[in-house]
């Protein structure tokens, strides 16, 4: 099997094992008000099964970065490397807006993740732009 197909594979993997997260994820956020009426079992459970996936994601993404060449490696790492550090220092100023009261909202972990999956993105595409 060539690597052209073994990173497809691998992608599609991936996608899959994301997409079942994100599933899990609205499960566990929608089904006590809207399946199970606030039951703290089936939240539990359907808590348990989402952190499972996302176990396998988080498998599934090693396998596809170690289907990479170094370049690719590289620049996926740097990537990640400016996501954290962005989420980090964001997420962290983001945080004391609220405790500080100077946001009149809270400070809601879903901006956070959108904001780091953004960041992932840009830096991505500036990184392929880059080296290639």
């Amino acid at each position: 099997m060539n690597t052209k197909n073994t990173r497809k594979q691998n992608q599609g993997r991936l996608a899959m094992w994301t997409l079942s997260w994100t599933a899990s994820t609205a499960l566990v956020a929608f089904g006590p008000k809207f399946l199970w009426n606030e039951s703290t079992g089936p939240t539990l459970l359907a808590l348990l099964l989402n952190v499972g996936i996302g176990v396998g994601m988080i498998l599934a993404n090693r396998r596809l970065f170690e289907g990479l060449d170094e370049l690719e490696r590289k620049i996926h790492l740097e990537a990640l490397a400016l996501t954290m550090g962005l989420t980090l220092i964001v997420g962290i100023a983001y945080s004391l807006l609220d405790s500080t009261n100077i946001i009149p909202w809270d400070a809601e972990i879903s901006f956070l993740v959108i904001f780091m999956g953004l960041c992932y993105l840009a830096a991505l595409v500036l990184n392929q732009r880059r080296y290639r």
